[in-house]
């Protein structure tokens, strides 16, 4: 997708004014748009944006089972990354006993993975650009194997902590690739659902890693953690290398032409409470079916499956372009929605160290004394909560912004999704106060078990409808956003990371009042976004329109 995208065709009043984010997808009653026949639509007359090209090549285009595969081999993906490079906690005990190593080395590592998710998310993101997707999945399980068996061979403290970056750094894939992926097989009327069930994917991984590594230490031995996994990204590359097609594709290079839903009405006009003028809507442009060039070949297996697509006007070996890219890059954190995401997403990945601390570091000890199984079973509630809330998050939040684009007059504006955060803003502080106050003062079942499905809640929730609003509010800088916000939730979880043992230690139970507090406040963010987010699209517009053209430009 391009920059081209953006712009709109001077009305009859000689206004022109596009804002990224907000788009009419239907007529002022809310039928079907009928007044470009060349735009395809689905069968309830939502229009398909972006429009499917002719090429053969275009994933828009593939079949429902195999944009099905290779989704489900992307979530598979984001969920083996998320299990390993949560699980190594598991093995922490058994490390003790036999080296000594102590439980604050493991925070040191955990610190470290975070380094390595976000910062290795940054420094590849140009490589998805020039070379394609596949293979920063290829390098990304390659990674893994490496971190995995180091982890299964430590005998000092340096093992624990270097093994950590390269898990971390195979993890970086699911952050931001991974999402740009499944955004080149499905439509932008299906970014919530598609993101919820990318984060229910994450929370498996989340939340399983740690029960299996349990399992796995109680009955094997805690190296085999690390073999185990190793073992399984072994048999995922192979999967992966054969089955895995590449999905990037130069949308402009087969459109000659441009087209408007709407081209003889300007920017709508608010009324108060989210209407607009009867008598003006909004022109959104979107690449049409009409004057395409001629088709392309259809690809061969082995052309689908090159560990290398390089980008149609890569010069030499890219570098240039690379450094160039990288640069370009840090330009995303101007933009206030990255911020918002980032830090929504960094949040919960900040509370997610403190809990499964809790979890590991107490309640082994009365007046529980779980064995691993059991602490493990306790990652149950959270992943059943986490379910809910990507449903309610993913494919509630596609169908409330339907209803509300209906009730709008046809015109979607981005920070619909953002209402839908009011729940989580009281269930996410609620969790945490539930289970670190039921924890400091011995509470069983089934009190803390609440206040953990009321977490994964959260934690479905914020992340699914803050990254869904940020692509819907810049759908051509999806990679970029996401490696923002990468950079952003990593950096403030590793933070968050360095200080929870000592701060656990202080005071458990006013520990974690305090972190409901902030959750509360972090998550509160969305009310000012929900009124004001509009505005910092508009601002954004220009340096967003610059920054794709820009992008695109370092291939040509």
């Amino acid at each position: 997708m391009s920059a081209t995208r953006m712009r709109s065709r001077s009305n009859a009043h000689g206004h022109e004014e596009v804002i990224p984010g907000t788009r009419r997808l239907y007529d002022d009653h809310g039928n079907s748009l009928t007044s470009d026949s060349s735009l395809q639509k689905t069968a309830a007359g939502i229009v398909l944006v972006p429009q499917p090209t002719d090429s053969p090549n275009d994933p828009l285009r593939w079949g429902l089972w195999r944009k099905i595969w290779h989704s489900l081999l992307v979530l598979y993906m984001v969920g083996l990354t998320a299990a390993t490079s949560n699980n190594a906690g598991s093995g922490s005990d058994g490390v003790n006993e036999e080296y000594g190593i102590s439980y604050d080395v493991f925070n040191t590592g955990a610190g470290v993975l975070f380094i390595g998710i976000g910062y290795w998310a940054l420094l590849s993101s140009p490589l998805v650009h020039l070379y394609g997707r596949r293979l920063g999945y290829l390098i990304s399980l390659i990674f893994n194997i490496g971190g995995l068996i180091w982890y299964a061979r430590i005998d000092n403290s340096g093992g624990v902590v270097w093994s950590q970056l390269f898990v971390g750094a195979a993890e970086s894939v699911a952050e931001a690739t991974a999402q740009l992926s499944l955004l080149d097989l499905w439509f932008e009327h299906q970014v919530g659902s598609v993101l919820g069930i990318y984060t229910f994917a994450t929370a498996i991984g989340t939340y399983l890693g740690p029960l299996i590594g349990a399992y796995v230490a109680s009955g094997l031995g805690w190296r085999w953690i690390g073999y185990v996994g190793a073992i399984i990204c072994g048999g995922s590359l192979i999967v992966f290398y054969l089955g895995l097609e590449e999905t990037e594709f130069s949308r402009d290079r087969y459109i000659a032409g441009r087209g408007q839903i709407v081209t003889e009405a300007e920017q709508p006009v608010e009324k108060g409470h989210g209407e607009v003028d009867a008598e003006k809507s909004l022109s959104i442009p979107v690449a049409t079916s009409a004057r395409r060039t001629s088709i392309s070949h259809k690809k061969t297996y082995l052309e689908r499956i090159r560990i290398i697509t390089p980008a149609p006007n890569l010069r030499g070996t890219g570098f240039q372009q690379y450094l160039n890219r990288l640069w370009h890059t840090l330009r995303v954190f101007t933009f206030p929605a990255v911020w918002y995401a980032g830090l929504q997403w960094g949040f919960q990945q900040s509370c997610l160290t403190f809990y499964l601390t809790v979890q590991e570091d107490w309640w082994y000890g009365p007046p529980w004394n779980y064995g691993s199984a059991a602490v493990g079973n306790m990652n149950l509630p959270t992943l059943i909560g986490s379910l809910i809330g990507c449903a309610y998050g993913g494919y509630g939040s596609d169908a409330f912004m339907q209803w509300m684009i209906k009730r709008n007059k046809g015109v979607m504006e981005a920070e619909y999704r953002l209402y839908l955060m009011a729940l989580c803003t009281l269930i996410f502080p609620t969790g945490m106060w539930l289970f670190g106050i039921g924890s400091a003062r011995g509470w069983s079942w089934p009190v803390p078990y609440v206040g953990l499905g009321f977490i994964g809640f959260g934690y479905g929730c914020a992340g699914d409808l803050s990254l869904s609003y940020l692509a819907d509010s810049f759908p051509d800088m999806v990679l970029e956003g996401m490696v923002g916000v990468a950079v952003i939730n990593n950096t403030l979880a590793m933070v968050f990371t360095f200080i929870a043992s000592p701060w656990i230690d202080s005071g458990m139970e006013n520990c974690f009042i305090v972190l409901g507090v902030l959750g509360f406040i972090v998550m509160g963010l969305s009310l000012p976004m929900a009124i004001w987010g509009k505005r910092t699209r508009k601002w954004s517009r220009d340096r967003y329109m610059t920054f794709v053209e820009i992008r695109d430009g370092f291939s040509r």
